[in-house]
């Protein structure tokens, strides 16, 4: 397979219903939305009679309708009374790695922008990603804004602290966002790299190895704890002694050995690192639950992935259904407390900022963070604390709130139009008519043909 060609027009004038050129621009805005209900995530409150102005990818002005000049804007759109909503960011992120058989980075940034997701955080770096980052902010490739990590930290490519101290250095001076944690770092080997991490002023985030622990890993100040991991096996008393590495998968096999008395005091200690969480809750509610495979493979979005993927997904699932030590009753039970864990982590104050580790298994990039946003309603958010997860805290984290996340006077015209309010529910975020990312517009005609081309590659 060929790398996909995404031809994008940048300039246009009329490439949508209700868009209308103005022939006298002169030095006014590129587009003005008109008639949209604005889901601003600065509150929960839904503003009308608004026109949005933007310019050179940011939104300029924002001003009531009964001031609107049509001789300001080159493009006007007009929104019909949509819910206009800002783009959303997918934290937990993967970019397909450079290496042999087609290189299918191109399709999985239109996967994501095509469901409104204008923002990434990849979680497994690669320095041609570093290049990527650039490129996608430049206007050369199409994408949503990319912040990255490094090659993962994880017990084979950091055995020793030395090792470790020199990874972090090597890390930071290539410019990486932040360094990835995976399973298998030993105690001392952790502790010298969050030495040497604070020394470079590098944050790290993902995973929590068993030999490290949950208590410990918030202590060393992680920016975020992802998949939850560790605290369902914080929750089994020290007095147990068990093996660390006789958990399972994200402590399932420990759940019979839970004690939920010892919540309060994780999330105390969460709140105290001021360390956020990126639930990944719909990679669990698909993967573990006893939802068969070809169910989910059932799903229309699977078509955008190919053959091979599929079968691999398919095989993971039913590989961890047969495994030896699998029990329905503990995997229902692991998610029955993750969601416990998630909604109690939120009413405390605790960070939570939308991921669903896409493309992961039976997480299609974009359509996973709808179904990621489902989950938090399952959990007992409502859908503007799910929204915000996915908007707002993603920009406050990175220390960028006001510059997107928003729907407001000088952040990113990062934009989605959908046809109903996702704040009476949250499914409608999927209802999207168009998609705007640094105030490039992507109609629905344009999204639905790219779609088209990519389902096309893995059609049987």
């Amino acid at each position: 397979m060929k790398p996909l060609k995404f031809t994008f027009l940048l300039s246009f004038v009329v490439i949508i219903s209700g868009c209308v050129s103005d022939p006298n621009v002169g030095d006014g805005y590129d587009f003005a939305i008109t008639n949209a209900n604005l889901v601003t995530m600065t509150s929960d409150k839904v503003l009308t009679g608004q026109v949005v102005y933007v310019k050179d990818g940011v939104i300029k002005k924002i001003a009531n309708e009964k001031h609107f000049m049509p001789s300001q804007a080159a493009t006007i759109i007009d929104a019909k009374e949509a819910y206009l909503v800002p783009g959303l960011t997918e934290m937990h992120a993967h970019i397909p790695q450079p290496g042999p058989g087609p290189d299918k980075t191109l399709e999985t940034l239109f996967l994501y922008l095509s469901q409104g997701v204008t923002t990434i955080r990849g979680m497994l770096g690669h320095p041609e990603h570093l290049k990527l980052r650039e490129q996608v902010m430049a206007g050369e490739i199409l994408g949503p804004r990319i912040f990255t990590s490094g090659p993962s930290f994880n017990g084979n490519s950091v055995p020793t602290g030395e090792s470790a101290v020199k990874l972090v250095k090597e890390q930071k001076e290539m410019g990486y966002d932040f360094m990835k944690l995976h399973p298998g770092i030993k105690l001392s080997v952790f502790d010298s790299m969050v030495t040497a991490a604070k020394e470079a002023g590098q944050t790290y985030s993902g995973h929590v190895s068993v030999f490290v622990g949950i208590r410990h890993a918030l202590e060393a100040g992680y920016g975020t704890v992802d998949h939850v991991d560790g605290y369902v096996e914080g929750l089994v008393p020290d007095t147990l002694d068990l093996d660390p590495e006789s958990n399972g998968f994200f402590g399932v096999d420990w759940v019979p050995h839970t004690d939920m008395g010892l919540l309060d005091g994780l999330i105390q200690k969460t709140l105290d690192n001021k360390v956020a969480i990126v639930p990944t809750q719909s990679l669990f509610d698909r993967w573990i639950s006893i939802k068969s495979a070809d169910a989910l493979l059932a799903e229309p979005e699977m078509i955008y992935m190919s053959q091979q993927t599929r079968a691999n997904w398919k095989r993971s699932k039913e590989n961890f259904l047969s495994g030896p030590t699998f029990s329905a009753a503990n995997a229902n039970r692991l998610n029955e407390i993750r969601k416990v864990m998630i909604k109690k982590m939120h009413e405390a104050g605790v960070p939570i900022i939308l991921g669903s580790d896409a493309p992961q298994v039976f997480n299609v990039p974009g359509f996973s963070a709808h179904h990621e946003l489902k989950s938090m309603i399952d959990c007992g958010l409502t859908p503007y604390e799910a929204l915000k997860a996915g908007t707002v805290n993603s920009a406050t984290f990175f220390d960028q709130k006001g510059k997107f996340g928003e729907v407001s006077e000088g952040a990113s015209a990062d934009l989605v139009l959908v046809k109903a309010n996702p704040l009476d529910d949250i499914t409608n975020m999927s209802k999207i008519q168009w998609v705007m990312v640094r105030g490039k517009l992507l109609d629905r005609q344009f999204i639905d043909g790219e779609l088209a081309k990519i389902a096309a590659l893995y059609k049987e």
